[in-house]
């Protein structure tokens, strides 16, 4: 308790945001290194001297980054979104929509009953359709 008595409210009050200050500065930080990672108009000597940059000045590197790169971070960034939405949203189409396994199940089993194909076609068919959708 007497260890208490010697960190007034205001001190642990700026702790607080000091360390606040510091998390968000880190999340920052990765932020930009995983968008330096991802572009891919930089080449390798350009990202060598962005880490370089962060790394001897971290603060100041990180701002440069962010000024000139801030608005091309948000765009890459929703455009990755969206294709990992799109990409998404077309594997939910293949594996419920008519490009799914069901769909060609349902065909081949109309080519048995239609005299097409044999019970051995069908089951190939099926046992195929399925192995793919596992």
């Amino acid at each position: 308790m007497a260890l208490a008595a010697d960190y007034p409210f205001l001190s642990i009050l700026w702790s607080m945001i000091v360390f606040f200050a510091f998390v968000v500065w880190l999340w920052i930080l990765f932020s930009v290194l995983v968008d330096l990672f991802r572009r891919h108009d930089v080449s390798g000597w350009g990202k060598v001297g962005w880490i370089v940059l962060l790394v001897v000045l971290p603060y100041l590197g990180v701002f440069i980054y962010l000024i000139a790169h801030g608005s091309e971070m948000a765009q890459r960034s929703a455009k990755q979104a969206g294709d990992n939405r799109a990409q998404f949203d077309d594997y939910v189409r293949y594996v419920a929509g008519s490009d799914g396994p069901a769909a060609e199940i349902d065909r081949a089993k109309k080519l048995l009953d239609e005299g097409t194909i044999n019970q051995a076609e069908y089951d190939s068919i099926k046992r195929k359709a399925l192995a793919a959708a596992g």
